[in-house]
């Protein structure tokens, strides 16, 4: 038998882009990873979005939640209510949102072109590459502290290494060996697809939670309570009422992200888009019981050891049990690799692929993310509980008006009626004026405007601005509104008419032409042959015909 040796091809500066409907005469503004997802590789069901979503919850800043609450003079129970309100908010527009991919199957910066225009888009493409990126680092970062731990617990005197680093950058020498070692793990799992990355899900989901149980039932068995259950709140008045509203913009800021990019993932759906509604009540029971955990973990390490910690590796490290240390900070570095996959990189990647569609794949995206972090040196940021908070405000206030507009066009404007076709030429209905729908940008910085004191004061305390700071203290909500009340007026006064159509043209419409069928979990998995679709509607090849 004869064996060959595989040639090697030399990597292209270009991806890949195969001819399809979509990229038809327009390359420049798609490729194979930015075109709608194809029947055949929607693998995301019911119970793969729900391994999803306790994958993403079980993290270390939704146990920092409360804790970091607590640091800033809330009681318990209202960081838990805090928590509880701020998911119930933040669901619903995750939900709006995420099923425009479940309908259209394109990723978010796609859907953005049909509410921004082509150009107009990359207001919110950047904005969201940025703080993607941002977020990125900072879960590197919490990742870096759990190997640390990790490694301690197996050689102790490693963390008695001798500090090279110069003190007033807030990591030493053994925290900066653990961020490149977190930093490389991740590199495999960044150049995964998506339909991939269900099973790392998965797995997340089997053991993080058992783990963390463990960690809450150590915490109940070992005190009576501990002194956070008997702490009231510190701070009253007015000091109580912005407390209580930053919070709440600076947890909803957490997962700002998700309410702008789910349909990055919710595009891989081959269940019905009513399943997006399960988010409602999932994601506030969710992350209010871990957030719970964190709190009863912190007050049990207040009670052991004298100090409440609100990191959870801090709290971690006390113990005298390595092997308890061991697989405690294990379970948090998962947490962490799963969350920054699914909430980051992946969301960074969607953007930077549609800056660049020549040249960047979704592969390359999540490449070009992980080197990036570097720059943003997250140790600074979560050098206390206060900055903590002011990085999460600052995250929030930019994204409450970019998902205002995505949410709001598409349900209330458009009503539902998006062409797929036309959202990939730049010539068609969603060009608007030379490319850009100046609606949106003056939606956009009337709902970013009054929270921009704050954001510099944020970044530079030193600078005073007095009351200023107020709106930024509740940015995501006052954007939100905003914005929303903004882009509707705008839009229904000043419609931009070659927008409106008759009805919406689906991709599943367009694949009908190349003899794909569509699967449907929720009728028992059998296909259907999508040319039932062309004939129920009839007129597709035409459409295809007037924008081809």
């Amino acid at each position: 038998m004869k064996f060959t040796t595989p040639k090697f091809e030399r990597p292209h500066l270009k991806v890949e882009q195969p001819k399809s409907s979509f990229a038809e005469g327009n390359s420049r503004w798609t490729n194979k990873d930015l075109d709608p997802v194809p029947p055949a590789r929607r693998k995301w069901g019911v119970i793969s979005f729900i391994a999803y979503w306790v994958s993403d919850a079980f993290n270390a800043a939704t146990w920092q939640f409360a804790s970091a609450m607590l640091a800033v003079g809330l009681s318990w129970r209202e960081s838990l209510g805090i928590v509880a309100l701020s998911f119930f908010i933040i669901s619903w527009v995750i939900a709006f949102n995420g099923a425009i991919g479940v309908l259209h199957h394109v990723p978010f910066p796609v859907i953005a072109r049909a509410s921004w225009g082509f150009w107009g888009s990359y207001v919110a493409i950047i904005s969201r590459a940025i703080l993607a990126i941002f977020w990125f680092a900072i879960q590197t970062m919490n990742g870096a502290n759990t190997v640390r731990v990790m490694i301690g617990a197996i050689w102790p005197s490693f963390l008695r290494l001798k500090n090279h680093i110069p003190e007033s950058q807030g990591i030493d020498t053994a925290t900066m060996i653990s961020f490149f070692i977190f930093w490389l793990i991740q590199i495999p799992f960044v150049i995964m697809h998506p339909n991939q990355l269900r099973f790392l899900f998965m797995a997340k989901t089997i053991i993080v939670p058992a783990a963390w149980l463990a960690i809450m039932a150590w915490a109940f068995a070992s005190t009576d309570g501990g002194e956070i259950f008997n702490q009231r709140a510190t701070i009253s008045g007015s000091a109580y009422s912005w407390a209580f509203l930053s919070s709440m913009t600076s947890t909803i800021g957490n997962y700002a992200t998700l309410s702008v990019n789910q349909a990055d993932f919710s595009r891989y759906s081959r269940v019905s888009v009513k399943w997006q509604c399960m988010y409602v009540p999932m994601l506030p029971a969710f992350f209010t019981f871990i957030a719970f955990i964190g709190i009863a973990s912190s007050s049990a390490g207040g009670y052991h050891y004298g100090i409440v910690e609100w990191d959870p590796m801090a709290l971690v490290a006390h113990w005298d049990n390595r092997a308890a240390q061991f697989f405690a900070a294990f379970s948090f570095a998962l947490a962490a690799l799963g969350v920054n996959i699914s909430a980051n990189s992946l969301s960074a990647a969607n953007d930077l692929m549609a800056l660049a569609p020549r040249y960047i794949n979704m592969r390359r995206g999540q490449l070009l993310t992980a080197l990036t972090c570097w720059a943003l040196v997250p140790w600074k940021i979560l050098e206390s509980a206060g900055s903590f908070l002011n990085f999460m405000s600052a995250y929030a206030i930019f994204l409450g008006p970019i998902a205002a507009i995505m949410l709001f066009d598409f349900w209330v404007i458009h009503e539902r009626k998006y062409d797929t076709i036309a959202l990939y030429n730049p010539h068609g209905i969603y060009r608007y004026t030379y490319g850009v729908n100046w609606r949106a940008i003056v939606a956009f910085l009337v709902g970013v405007a009054p929270s921009l004191p704050g954001f510099v004061n944020g970044i530079n305390n030193n600078i005073d601005v007095g009351s200023g700071i107020h709106p930024y203290q509740f940015g995501w909500l006052l954007g939100f509104v905003g914005t929303a009340i903004v882009y509707t007026i705008l839009s229904l006064v000043f419609p931009a008419r070659e927008t409106f159509i008759d009805r919406a043209l689906r991709p599943d419409e367009v694949f009908a032409q190349q003899g794909e069928t569509v699967e449907e979990e929720e009728h028992g998995g059998a296909a259907m042959q999508v040319d039932q679709i062309d004939s129920e509607k009839g007129g597709i090849r035409r459409r295809l015909e007037k924008f081809l």
